[in-house]
């Protein structure tokens, strides 16, 4: 499999994050069209911030993203953003969070580089976790 080389000004880079993250206390509330806003505003935050979103689900308790990211950019900087926005917004749209949850996000989360495994392995293993 040939490796997609991207390019800014500056830098031709392949980066490519898996990333993961929960919901405060690992609450199940990501259910009830949440999930459907959820994948929406991540991939209008990956747009705006040129990152390549290339595989995405969203489970009740918890966030699976595949996306590559300019490294001048950083990949923290990318998880702020989407993290921020999308608990602004679904805070703001759905009312019922709020009283669930202190904050809707925990501060922590995972991420891994994929230059190991071949993206496609990953993509399988993100788009059959509803399956699991």
């Amino acid at each position: 499999m040939k490796v997609k080389l991207k390019s800014n000004a500056n830098v031709t880079y392949s980066c490519n994050y898996h990333i993961v993250w929960c919901p405060k206390y690992r609450r199940s509330v990501l259910i009830k069209g949440v999930d459907i806003r959820l994948k929406a505003i991540l991939q209008e935050v990956c747009t705006e911030f040129n990152a390549e979103l290339l595989e995405m689900e969203v489970m009740p308790d918890h966030v699976h993203v595949l996306v590559g990211v300019d490294p001048q950019f950083g990949i923290a900087k990318l998880i702020r953003y989407l993290k921020g926005r999308s608990s602004r917004l679904l805070r703001q749209e759905f009312p019922w969070l709020k009283s669930r949850l202190p904050t809707l996000w925990t501060n922590s989360y995972f991420v891994a580089t994929v230059g190991g495994a071949p993206l496609s392995v990953v993509k399988q293993y993100i788009e059959n976790q509803k399956n699991v």
